[in-house]
């Protein structure tokens, strides 16, 4: 009996492509199941685009502050202490305390930043929205810039200025709550040495009610400081904090959108988002640095201080001493927001890519 051939000819003597034959049920079962991996990777993707200002912010955040931690260390030591320099700071910490000296207090920040970032982030986003409708409801649908004004380094109009400084002022106001706490243990972690073995004249204290600190560490401080005064007494500063992210917050977002915007057009790429950010981190400390220092010597009286008794009376004024350690905070701020917004933005555009 011949084989059948694979061919089918015509009457006409021409040959067809070779008949479909359906392979058999054994034939047609793969033998390994689909895999789910893409299924997977999408709903991650989808995920990531929903949530990818918290994402980025996020991951941003932890990697700036670890990168310059220790000059914020420097700073707040500089600002509730007194040192020759910046130089004699630095070489003070390393002699009394070694390299971990410089990230002492350091894991209080990184949780504390990450999260204050990622929400600060998410309110401002949001309340651009906002007060962008707003905005145009009161003064008209030209009152803000368009998408593509914003990317033609055109000067922003008055309602984006305003537009930003109030969704930056709303979100620093808001997040006040969730940092006061952790910017109190990390100041005690940074400076709990120099408390320990301060004297009255380093702290232009007199010498009534001053009680002698002892380092603890962040987590043995904060319990210490809820068993002598309470849960509220990690709020201590909050309104001189509340006034530092409100007003501070609302000029960098200002300042970084402006700059951004100014610079979109010059093909600047990630060096002029990096110039975006250590410009709008520069400026902004610069304005409000006096406050923060005053919210630094506040804090360090209030550990130095029986609960219950009167603090010392400290004027708030626009003195010398109020700009110590500005240089290094200056220098801080730059970096912390070059590395932050460059990363940050390099990570949206990727996720906006997914």
């Amino acid at each position: 009996m011949s084989e059948p051939k694979d061919t089918t000819t015509q009457t006409d003597g021409t040959v067809t492509a070779p008949a479909f034959i359906s392979p058999s049920p054994s034939q047609s079962q793969s033998p390994n199941p689909p895999s789910t991996a893409p299924t997977f990777r999408i709903s991650n993707d989808a995920f990531i685009k929903r949530y990818k200002t918290e994402v980025c912010a996020s991951t941003s955040s932890c990697l700036s502050t670890f990168v310059t931690f220790p000059l914020d260390s420097v700073k707040t030591r500089m600002q509730a202490y007194k040192f020759r320099s910046f130089l004699d700071c630095v070489h003070q910490t390393y002699q009394t305390e070694g390299m971990k000296g410089f990230w002492r207090g350091s894991l209080a920040p990184l949780a504390s930043v990450t999260l204050v970032r990622t929400v600060s982030f998410s309110i401002y986003t949001n309340s651009k929205g906002f007060y962008g409708d707003a905005i145009q409801r009161m003064f008209g649908p030209h009152a803000i810039s368009s998408t593509s004004d914003a990317n033609s380094g055109k000067i922003p109009k008055l309602g984006d200025a305003f537009r930003w400084a109030l969704s930056g002022a709303t979100a620093g106001a808001a997040i006040t709550a969730i940092a006061c706490p952790f910017e109190f243990t990390k100041l005690c972690a940074q400076i709990e040495i120099l408390m320990a073995r301060a004297t009255p004249t380093s702290l232009e204290d007199p010498k009534l009610n001053r009680v002698q600190y002892e380092g603890k560490g962040p987590g043995q401080a904060a319990r210490h400081i809820i068993k002598t005064r309470g849960f509220i007494g990690l709020y201590s500063g909050f309104h001189l904090h509340f006034a530092r992210d409100t007003l501070g917050t609302s000029i960098y977002f200002t300042i970084y959108e402006t700059a951004k915007q100014l610079l979109s057009s010059t093909n600047a790429g990630t060096f002029g988002i990096a110039a975006a950010g250590g410009l709008c981190g520069l400026l902004s400390w610069m304005m409000i640095y006096p406050v923060d220092s005053y919210k630094s010597i506040y804090q360090r009286d209030v550990l130095t201080h029986r609960p219950g008794t009167v603090l010392p009376k400290r004027p708030f004024r626009f003195s010398r001493r109020m700009y110590s350690g500005l240089g290094v905070s200056m220098t801080r701020s730059a970096l912390v927001n070059a590395v932050f917004f460059s990363t940050y933005e390099i990570m949206k555009r990727e996720v906006e890519d997914l």
